[in-house]
């Protein structure tokens, strides 16, 4: 039996006490036939059990989850005080019509001049394609919604003759493809499209429902016991907007991953570099914006599943406040660190598709009692010269803990830029605890991920997941009643911590990952991956959002 760890209570914890810890993960790297025989093992009941156990006494887990004494109640949902009004923002009505909060939302931006964009009636040379630039053309009759659905039809089918296969989507019809874009067409032609959003092309992850496309979470088999007859809620919102909805975007299987590989389908290549992951588990959203097939798309994101992608694919990547988008129609949809978010090329894309989709749920609404949603006006100086009084708290050793400082050094560039140019302020911090965060955050999305699939691994399906996937439920089955409830103390500790860091600053400046996109082993193609090294990199600066229901950011440095 180890020794009793006790915790003091987190109002009393001295913050001049506090260490920093490099992350240190134990645990093997495998992939092929290695991978295939270590699963095999796990999955034999005593000596599985065994090496389970081991690994998570060598990983610290057993010493937090059941030889801590944790003074603090749980917190088994995020739970955030009544929030002060924000300056220079606009307040939506998150019960209104999501083409009333698009509206609102296009006012906010910044003035749009074509003529930064186009020359003449020509059009341009390949760049992304912001949501104003296909409005305008449309409204210019520059281009119709249906020429650009031929367009994306025809790459779509072309990527599966690429040397390297680049399998973006699961599920993709081109007459239904067809058809919405038509319907787009005429509204034009009548002169009235349904929003700034007509027209826009994007793709939904394939854990979110998409009618009539099956939801598949990238398995071989979940349609097989679960059935669409409708859209998701943040399907449906962006469809009453004009969206055009190309088809189920690849993923991770079941989002248990943060490279996006997938045996099942292909693993999504990252498009600047195809030997290199995408970073997942919304792998074929990123990369369906980062190629320009898309202006947006709609992943999901339990543990960084947004913005690992849209990191190492260098697009922008939301992951909202928890509870501020109906998750009704998605996979994921039951636990407490997920939520559905935009993914786009430019913030102001970003802006506009998470207009449409916000909204909580009337269950969330009661429990969470969220502040009101709202919009920044970027659509005057004087609005946007507020960055200048932006507090930005930043933890210098945490900060620069990535695999290569070409990471933290571009990063802290562009802190220097934000002080020089709008004067904004960068406050060393410290945050306490973060090898308990890690852990309470795996033992609650490892809890109700069993939780969701097990009735289903039961009746058989188990030996039908990818092998990393099973990895995952091997340790996930692992969890108990008392390990679940140890981690929602321990959220409610953090939570602490993070507000009281909240108290002087405005923004926790981090990295996304700490590391660049990595590199497919070949061996992984087919049978798939586990590689807790990477996943720690890349997951080191994200998983405060989910657990404690904060909102996020990515945006791309190009240096």
């Amino acid at each position: 039996m180890g020794k009793k760890r006790v915790m003091v209570p987190a109002k009393e914890l001295d913050l001049s006490t506090v260490k920093y810890e490099k992350e240190t993960i134990q645990a093997p790297h495998l992939t092929g036939s290695i991978l295939k025989l270590f699963v095999r093992i796990i999955e034999i009941p005593i000596i599985g059990s065994l090496i389970i156990s081991f690994m998570k006494k060598e990983n610290n887990m057993v010493e937090m989850l059941q030889n801590t004494e944790i003074p603090e109640k749980p917190m088994f949902k995020p739970e955030f005080p009544p929030q002060e009004a924000e300056p220079s923002v606009v307040i939506v009505d998150e019960e209104g019509k999501p083409t009333d909060r698009v509206e609102s939302a296009l006012k906010c931006l910044p003035h749009y001049d074509p003529a930064s964009c186009w020359s003449g009636d020509t059009l341009p040379s390949f760049r992304y394609w912001k949501i104003r630039d296909f409005a305008y053309a449309y409204r210019s009759k520059l281009v119709t919604p249906s020429k650009i659905a031929e367009q994306i039809i025809t790459l779509v089918e072309g990527c599966k003759y690429h040397k390297a296969p680049t399998p973006l989507l699961i599920s993709f019809d081109a007459e239904d493809i067809r058809k919405q874009a038509a319907a787009s067409t005429q509204r034009f032609k009548e002169g009235n499209p349904l929003s700034i959003l007509d027209g826009i092309f994007m793709a939904i992850k394939d854990d979110i429902d998409c009618y009539p496309h099956p939801t598949k979470g990238a398995s071989t088999w979940m349609h097989e016991v679960r059935s669409v007859e409708k859209d998701a809620v943040s399907v449906s919102r962006l469809r009453s907007c004009g969206v055009i909805l190309i088809g189920k975007a690849n993923m991770h299987e079941f989002g248990m991953g943060t490279t996006g590989n997938n045996p099942n389908y292909g693993t999504t290549r990252n498009p600047y570099a195809h030997e290199r992951y995408t970073g997942g588990s919304s792998s074929g959203p990123a990369a369906i914006v980062a190629s320009g097939l898309c202006s947006a798309a709609l992943g999901t994101d339990g543990g960084g599943s947004i913005r690992i992608p849209s990191s190492l694919c260098g697009v922008v990547g939301l992951k909202t406040t928890y509870g501020r988008t109906n998750m009704g129609g998605s996979l994921c949809g039951s636990g407490t660190v997920e939520i559905a978010g935009p993914i786009a090329s430019t913030v102001e894309d970003v802006i506009l598709v998470y207009a449409a989709i916000l909204g909580s749920s009337p269950e969330d609404r009661i429990s969470l009692k969220p502040s009101p949603p709202c919009l920044p006006i970027l659509s005057s100086l004087e609005n946007v010269n507020i960055l200048g009084s932006l507090q930005l708290g930043k933890y210098t050793e945490w900060f620069n803990d990535v695999h290569s400082t070409d990471i933290s050094d571009v990063c802290e560039d562009v802190l220097n830029l934000l002080s020089k140019s709008h004067g904004c302020k960068t406050i060393e911090i410290v945050i306490p605890e973060l090898h308990e965060m890690r852990i309470a955050h795996l033992v609650s999305i490892g809890s109700e991920s069993i939780r969701s699939l097990n009735p289903d691994i039961e009746d058989g399906k188990g030996v039908k997941l990818n092998y990393d996937t099973r990895t995952c439920m091997a340790l996930f089955r692992t969890f108990t009643a008392s390990d679940y409830v140890a981690a929602q103390c321990l959220r409610r500790r953090i939570m602490h911590h993070h507000l009281e860091i909240f108290k002087k600053v405005d923004v926790i400046v981090t990295p996304t990952t700490g590391m660049t996109a990595p590199k497919i082993p070949p061996s992984a193609l087919e049978n798939g991956e586990s590689n807790m090294q990477v996943s720690g990199y890349l997951m080191r600066f994200i998983l405060a959002a989910n657990l404690l229901g904060l909102p996020a950011i990515t945006v791309p440095l190009w240096c």
